[in-house]
């Protein structure tokens, strides 16, 4: 009897183990994907604040990072065209200096340069001051010598992962100070149809958008113009459409 009461504890145990590892993957989960509101001051730079919350209109910033990609790129790249859209590119510096042929097309066909790092190495990025701002630096050379103006300055960063990740909070907070100096901002995102986080199809890539989007005015919206896990190029027409159903005007931060 006392054997069964004992095995009995233990299955309670193991069971109640297993529902508050359910829960807190669920939660980081939900963490990891989750859009933050455009009030949050944590999305972007204080300079950066007032310009976009300064609008009486619906207005969506189309953000595309890590690339450019010679697959993905080219397809985002001919559908911006067909839609008369001018997004903003965060490129990745080593990739610049790999095609850069396609960041000048970026460039020529009006859309925003931005930065997002030389190698998204977060262990590079963030071991010394001289290390950031090199990274900062060599991605604005890779873009100068891609798009053949001299000493071009993005101006904006985003950070890999994101400033609102908790990952390396201290580090980031720091360089916020650094990004300073440069004469640089940063900006995040709220809203984002998951494409980093696991497999989806176009169809599921846009519903995962309109949760996303909800009722925001103002929407800078992320995705990957690459094809690592999912790829938004087949799900950004009909993205598009939608927003434009939605009543949304495009942006990007040559706007601002």
């Amino acid at each position: 009897m006392k054997k069964v009461l004992f095995n009995k504890k233990i299955m309670i145990c193991i069971i109640f183990i297993l529902c508050i590892c359910i829960y807190i993957w669920k939660i980081s989960e939900n963490q990891i994907s989750i859009a933050v509101d455009i009030k949050e001051n944590s999305i972007y730079s204080d300079t950066l604040e007032e310009k976009i919350k300064q609008t009486n209109e619906k207005v969506a910033y189309l953000t595309f990072d890590d690339g450019p990609n010679p697959k993905a790129t080219p397809k985002i790249l001919k559908i911006l065209k067909k839609e008369n859209i001018k997004a903003t590119f965060f490129v990745i510096g080593k990739n610049v200096e790999q095609y850069p042929e396609i960041v000048k097309q970026e460039y020529e066909e009006g859309h925003y340069i931005a930065n997002h790092g030389y190698s998204h190495n977060n262990k590079i990025l963030y071991k010394s001051d001289d290390s950031f701002k090199k990274e900062i630096k060599k991605t604005d050379e890779a873009i100068s010598q891609a798009i053949g103006e001299k000493e071009y300055s993005a101006k904006i960063f985003r950070f890999p992962n994101g400033f609102m990740s908790k990952s390396n909070k201290k580090q980031k907070e720091h360089a916020v100070e650094l990004l300073k100096q440069m004469d640089y901002t940063y900006i995040d995102w709220n809203c984002l149809n998951n494409d980093s986080m696991r497999k989806y199809n176009s169809s599921q890539l846009v519903s995962n958008l309109k949760k996303s989007i909800g009722n925001k005015e103002v929407l800078i919206i992320l995705m990957h113009d690459t094809k690592d896990v999912s790829d938004s190029s087949e799900a950004l027409e009909n993205s598009i459409k939608y927003l434009k159903l939605k009543g949304y005007k495009f942006k990007n931060f040559y706007d601002e």
